[in-house]
């Protein structure tokens, strides 16, 4: 990825999908701390999403709440990132979920980034559908 200089705050990169803005500030592109979380958030998703299906377990939705907690007097350093899935489906196991998210963890490359730096929580609720 190549980021160049803005006129105003921050750096873009013109991406495959599209344009990427990040900055300090949120009125001129993503902060970096929000991608950080969203990268950690949306891969374990992907990755739950992947061994759910491989389960044969009957899920219509997985929707995910990242939060983060941050250290204001060690430069803001994010020192945890909590991660909530609500998954919507029919005959879900909550034990085949927490083994599920065994498997995510491990494979998940964001989180194994990370581990040592920064505490990664996952956790779960389950809707049953009709």
């Amino acid at each position: 990825m190549e980021f160049k200089m803005k006129d105003v705050l921050g750096f873009h990169a013109d991406l495959e999908y599209g344009r990427l803005d990040v900055a300090g500030d949120v009125a001129h592109g993503f902060r970096p701390y929000q991608l950080l979380v969203a990268s950690i958030a949306v891969c374990s998703g992907g990755v739950l999403r992947k061994v759910l299906t491989k389960m044969r377990m009957e899920f219509s939705d997985i929707t995910i709440k990242a939060d983060a907690e941050r250290n204001k007097e060690a430069a803001d350093r994010v020192e945890k990132i909590t991660v909530h899935f609500t998954i919507t489906g029919k005959n879900l196991s909550e034990t085949k979920v927490e083994k599920a998210l065994v498997l995510t963890r491990k494979n998940c490359s964001m989180v194994q980034s990370v581990i040592g730096s920064i505490e990664v929580e996952e956790t779960f609720e389950l809707i049953e559908e009709d």
